[in-house]
């Protein structure tokens, strides 16, 4: 269990009971702007700005402004492999070129930041991101940080002492990981092909039972399989090879919320509390501002305790 400020949805510390919006890095100034703020939502690993709907749906019935960010290749820009339709050619699916292929963390940032800068027009900025979208939110942070008023992490990598993704992985707090049951779905090899091509289609029984035990452990059958048919089966490979770490003077002076995801299979729980922890070490004086949620690695991130979560961080 992480020792920083953790609080539940109603936004009131477990420590000394406090309300967080006193604390000094609750909120940024931005020249006294107190217009509503827009939350900018990234997505994780394999999957669609779709992931977040659900969220955003509750969100914007409250009234608060939300937008989800497709990375480039994702979405609408999706490549689906011929081969990945049904029936299924698994060898032509191992070696089918894929455009994801040209794309580095460069344009995910450059693609974020465009939405970061029209939504600044109109008030602060909340940027959030799940998973392997952490990275695209530290970066972010690092190239423009007078833009951002808070960045959250959702069950998210956020790479403080070691360079990037790849590093962690091989860290003990990641030994509980139970990412091989993902990985055994892949069909190519990301070195030759340039992405990660999972085939969340497989026949397998055994690989959809990995996937539900890594990514979605409470979900029902049906819930795992509405899941699969979401997940895109490219992500480009040099992700997390990327130079990932926030740097203290630039994303180290937004205020920063992590989500830990106490059921997460795939980014074990000792290894959110390292994020947290190094991150504080790097900037003691912006602590990280933790919530705790019983949820698997892809949440959903629907879940009424998440969107109170962010209706009180958009609401300060």
């Amino acid at each position: 269990m992480t020792t920083n400020h953790e609080a539940d949805a109603s936004g009131v510390s477990e420590l000394g009971k406090t309300p967080l919006h006193d604390t000094a890095t609750a909120t940024a100034d931005h020249d006294g702007d107190r217009r509503p703020p827009t939350l900018v939502f990234i997505h994780g690993t394999n999957a669609p700005s779709y992931m977040w709907s659900g969220l955003i749906n509750e969100l914007t019935l409250r009234g608060h402004r939300s937008v989800s960010v497709d990375l480039p290749g994702h979405g609408d820009e999706a490549f689906i492999p011929r081969a990945y339709q049904a029936p299924q050619d698994l060898q032509a699916l191992a070696t089918e070129p894929s455009p994801l292929a040209e794309f580095t963390i460069d344009d995910y940032v450059e693609r974020v930041v465009d939405v970061v800068r029209r939504a600044r027009r109109h008030g602060p900025v909340i940027l959030v991101g799940a998973s392997q979208g952490g990275v695209t939110v530290s970066r972010v942070g690092n190239a423009v940080p007078d833009l951002l008023d808070r960045v959250v992490y959702v069950a998210a990598y956020c790479c403080v002492d070691l360079p990037n993704m790849t590093a962690y992985l091989a860290t003990p707090e990641n030994g509980d990981s139970l990412l091989p049951q993902v990985t055994q779905a892949l069909v190519a090899d990301p070195a030759i092909l340039g992405v990660s091509r999972v085939n969340w289609r497989s026949a397998d029984p055994s690989v959809f039972d990995g996937i539900k035990q890594c990514l979605a452990g409470d979900f029902t059958d049906e819930a795992v399989s509405r899941l699969l048919h979401t997940l895109e089966p490219d992500e480009t490979a040099g992700i997390p090879l990327a130079e990932a770490r926030g740097e203290a003077q630039t994303w180290g002076r937004i205020p920063r919320t992590y989500v830990r995801f106490t059921l997460d299979r795939l980014i074990p729980l000792a290894l959110q509390d390292r994020f947290i922890n190094e991150a504080d070490r790097l900037t003691p004086d912006n602590p990280t501002d933790v919530r705790s949620v019983a949820a698997p690695h892809v949440g959903p991130f629907s879940r009424p305790v998440l969107v109170e979560i962010f209706a009180e961080l958009a609401g300060r």
